[in-house]
């Protein structure tokens, strides 16, 4: 499973943020659209393990290029192969189920874009790591992993070129990538050479009801703007409205509406959720602002008895 509740949230509070209409719009264009940016994260994470495979096609190309010169050197003809035959690539090379997802998704960005390829291949290269790794010429399932997930995690996650190339296809991608890329690092970490089919193709919500809370409080939030703001507005009298931050007033507006409309969801977490998000995306004055006007009203909601939480762990 790639998505928490918080990215949940966060890809709420984005199509909200960039949300133009009036309530009384019909919403299902911008559903649509918060939907498909979620489904689109999906799309990166294919692109980054196909990035894996592309890597280690390109390796054999080389290979096959240095035995095929005309004065091939001793090297050249009785190559180290132990990087082109490494145990995790050619399971992820292999598996049918990755490779229908890539057709499925039409994930076929390296074959125009190849230079990233080359990129990423020729700092493997130049690494200590690939160095240390290729000292000797054999090695066990598990070494190869371990090599895998140190070159990922030390050459291609931090790769700045990589990053402006994603960041050039798609806009909400760089939000995306924190979690695409410890997802990857997870599933690699904890992969065995006997992994089922379906290991390298993880679902995108936990459950459906992870993707109804999307929807939920996305429509829930903009349906009660209106209320929503006449809340907020009450709480902030004293600050001046251009001074609040525009993200922070959607947190706000999502805080308000996951607090009366979430039975099952604890107080807590709401709060907690929402203080985590403005310390990521907003002013460092942003959290101590929220936890304020939040505090007042849930002390509000408590005393007139509008809080209508189910379950444990309500408070």
């Amino acid at each position: 499973m790639m998505l928490s509740r918080r990215h949940i949230r966060v890809k709420v509070m984005q199509t909200l943020y960039a949300f133009k209409g009036s309530e009384s719009d019909d919403l299902s264009k911008d559903q649509k659209f918060l939907l498909f940016s979620i489904d689109n994260m999906f799309n990166l994470y294919l692109l980054i393990m196909s990035l894996l495979i592309e890597v280690q096609k390109r390796a054999e190309n080389d290979l096959q290029k240095k035995q095929n010169k005309h004065l091939p050197t001793k090297e050249d003809k009785d190559p180290n192969r132990k990087f082109i035959n490494n145990q995790l690539l050619k399971l992820l090379k292999s598996n049918t189920s990755l490779n229908e997802a890539f057709e499925a998704h039409k994930i076929s960005n390296w074959e125009l874009d190849g230079e990233y390829v080359d990129v990423i291949f020729k700092e493997i290269l130049a690494s200590d790591l690939y160095q240390d790794y290729m000292s000797t010429r054999v090695s066990d399932f598990k070494e190869d992993k371990d090599f895998i997930v140190d070159i990922f995690k030390e050459v291609i996650a931090p790769n700045d070129k990589l990053y402006d190339y994603l960041e050039d296809k798609n806009l909400t991608w760089l939000d995306d990538l924190p979690t695409v890329n410890t997802t990857i690092l997870k599933m690699l970490r904890k992969v065995k050479n006997t992994a089922p089919e379906r290991y390298f193709v993880p679902k995108l919500y936990k459950d459906h009801e992870d993707k109804q809370f999307a929807i939920d409080l996305f429509r829930k939030t903009l349906l009660n703007r209106t209320a929503i703001n006449k809340e907020i507005e009450e709480k902030t009298k004293n600050w001046d409205a251009d001074r609040i931050a525009n993200v922070d007033y959607v947190l706000l507006q999502m805080a308000i509406s996951e607090l009366k409309n979430f039975p099952s969801i604890p107080v807590k977490v709401t709060i907690n959720e929402y203080l985590e998000i403005s310390k990521e995306y907003s002013t460092p004055k942003s959290s101590i602002f929220i936890n304020g006007i939040l505090d007042k009203l849930v002390k509000e909601y408590e005393s007139s008895g509008t809080l209508k939480k189910v379950g444990r762990g309500l408070m």
